[in-house]
């Protein structure tokens, strides 16, 4: 992000000093008796203490989005972590709640997901690498129910369940192309009845939604139960609990249920809870988490994952909607160098002032706020500042959100934390204070899954249509007539474009979205629909941040970021 004079995110969070949790969590009332500590820095909220602020009035809930991501970066969990310590700055009783790090992207491309400069949670290490172990255990649940279905077809097969037409997929954390398509049980009689299959990336596991959806445990087991996967030859559908996996599933995940606490660089309280992707799922973290935090705090900073044409869109229509949540506020996080992308300049040419490429860009600002106010939420623009940027290219944006009728506050937090968002922090609660929250759906649950998809594709994309060959239709009305026509859709397409296009920078309009894939996520309780060249398993890149990552002779972690 800034030039190399600057200390790296690694840096800032090695030389920071963490207070201990129990310290941490007193600040919003949670005593030590209700932690189960993972070292000094981190532990996990018991059910019991969750249990004990039911009665307790939510706080104000704020989301913070941003723009169509590019290379040149937004800084969306940064923000979020920097308007966490603004508002608890100016004297308010505030925490964030951020999903867990994939080790895919750390090892990949984009890097962790534990903020930046002056605004990061820690232990940033622990927290982008393995953390408590949750994302190990959805692993393990989801291949468990992979290994219970292979068995349940080896021994008897009672459910009578066609192996051409099993569709549970095996997962793990990492980017690994290879694994996309694989056959197994070769080898034998022994080793089982070869058949296709193939492996996601643990984000994009149903089981990571149904964690992250699920109110409790008992929910959690009824989402795992339902988990669609596969169909008899007369294409009767088989659940997850035909073949008796909800029970030792749920067991698996018993204790990464329960939300992770940590401390920003300036000791608020936050809670890293779930991790699934927003181009590929439905891109929150749990509402356990969010809802807990609500009882516990006057104001919770909440994030979801990349532009808000796919994290917003998800968490309101699919999380707001099942977990009866009403946000009050969303921040849209915006970067004098995206804007200058999305106007047409290129990457090597960012540092140069460019007050046109400003104004073309904003375009792509303009119609993530048209969108957010589709759901009746207030929206404010954060201008996240790098150090490039120039007074006149900041006064630009601010001066341009302001003929749109949109707010724009510049925003320091990366070389400043919470101190540089101050004004930002007031401004959220000025907003949200005795006002009552007016949000709603995009579409409502009684419309057919088709016109869903239609809807978001229309209204959030800027496209003309959707496309689908009579295979994937055929698809949707049968899941249409299964009695399931009342889920959300979950839309997987690509982060860098409003179309499934990632080259079409700005606002594309008037395009046509190609429908490659339909899943039913019957645990989760929406429809995964694969837009354009997803992939539920990306690929590493040429050259990975893997290459760069090492433990030096001190044994101090080096290459992450």
């Amino acid at each position: 992000m800034p030039s190399h004079s600057y200390p790296s995110d690694i840096e800032i969070a090695r030389a920071a000093t963490a207070k201990p949790i129990e310290e941490i969590a007193r600040k919003i009332g949670i005593p030590s008796s209700a932690l189960i500590r993972y070292g000094n820095d981190k532990a996990k909220v018991t059910y019991e203490h969750i249990d004990s602020l039911s009665d307790k009035q939510n706080g104000k809930l704020i989301l913070v989005t941003a723009i169509t991501p590019t290379p040149a970066g937004e800084g969306k969990t940064t923000t979020t972590v920097g308007l966490g310590d603004g508002l608890n700055r100016i004297g308010k009783k505030a925490m964030i709640c951020i999903r867990e790090p994939s080790l895919g992207p750390c090892f990949g491309m984009k890097g962790g997901a534990a903020g930046g400069g002056h605004a990061q949670v820690i232990p940033m290490e622990d927290i982008n690498l393995h953390f408590t172990g949750d994302f190990h255990a959805i692993s393990a649940a989801n291949n468990l129910l992979a290994a219970l279905i292979d068995n349940h077809v080896y021994w008897d097969n009672k459910s009578g369940l066609d192996t051409r037409r099993i569709t549970w997929r095996r997962v793990m954390d990492m980017n690994d192309r290879s694994l996309r398509q694989i056959t197994t049980s070769q080898g034998g009689v022994a080793n089982g009845y070869p058949r296709e299959g193939g492996f996601d990336i643990t984000p994009a596991s149903e089981v990571m939604a149904c964690f992250c959806l699920a109110s409790d445990l008992k929910d959690l087991r009824r989402r795992l139960g339902k988990i669609l996967v596969g169909f008899t030859r007369d294409r009767t559908p088989v659940y997850a609990r035909d073949v008796m996996a909800d029970g030792p599933m749920v067991t698996l995940l018993k204790d990464a249920m329960m939300p992770n606490i940590v401390q920003t660089l300036e000791h608020n309280p936050a809670f890293i809870h779930g991790g699934p992707f927003a181009n590929i799922a439905h891109g929150c973290n749990t509402v356990v988490a969010t809802k807990t935090a609500l009882k516990m705090a006057d104001y919770v900073v909440t994030e979801a994952g990349f532009g808000a044409d796919l994290g917003a869109e998800k968490f309101f229509n699919i999380k707001c909607r099942k977990a009866g949540l009403k946000p009050d506020a969303a921040v849209l996080v915006a970067t004098v160098r995206a804007l200058k992308m999305h106007g047409g300049v290129g990457k090597e040419d960012l540092g140069t002032e460019n007050i046109s490429a400003v104004q073309k860009g904003l375009e792509n600002l303009k119609r993530h706020g048209e969108n957010i106010a589709k759901f009746g939420v207030k929206t404010v623009v954060a201008v996240n500042r790098f150090p490039t940027d120039t007074d006149a290219e900041i006064k630009c944006v601010v001066d341009e959100c302001a003929k749109l009728g949109i707010t724009a506050i510049e925003a320091t937090h990366w070389a400043d934390g919470g101190a540089g968002t101050t004004d930002l922090a007031q401004y959220v609660v000025d907003m949200v204070d005795g006002q009552e929250s007016n949000f709603h759906t995009l579409y409502n649950d009684d419309i057919s899954l088709w016109t869903k998809i239609q809807t978001v594709a229309q209204e959030i994309y800027g496209a003309t249509e959707i496309v689908a060959d009579q295979k994937i239709r055929d698809q949707i009305k049968q899941f249409q007539d299964q009695g399931v026509g009342h889920y959300p859709v979950c839309m997987a397409k690509t982060q860098y474009s409003f179309s499934t296009d990632p080259n079409l920078k700005g606002t594309p309009k008037d395009h046509v979205v190609p429908i490659r894939e339909v899943r039913l996520s019957n645990g989760a309780e929406f429809l995964l629909v694969v837009c354009g060249d997803i992939m539920t398993m990306p690929g590493l890149p040429r050259t990975p941040a893997a290459n760069h990552i090492e433990v030096d002779e001190d044994g101090l972690i080096q290459g992450l970021f």
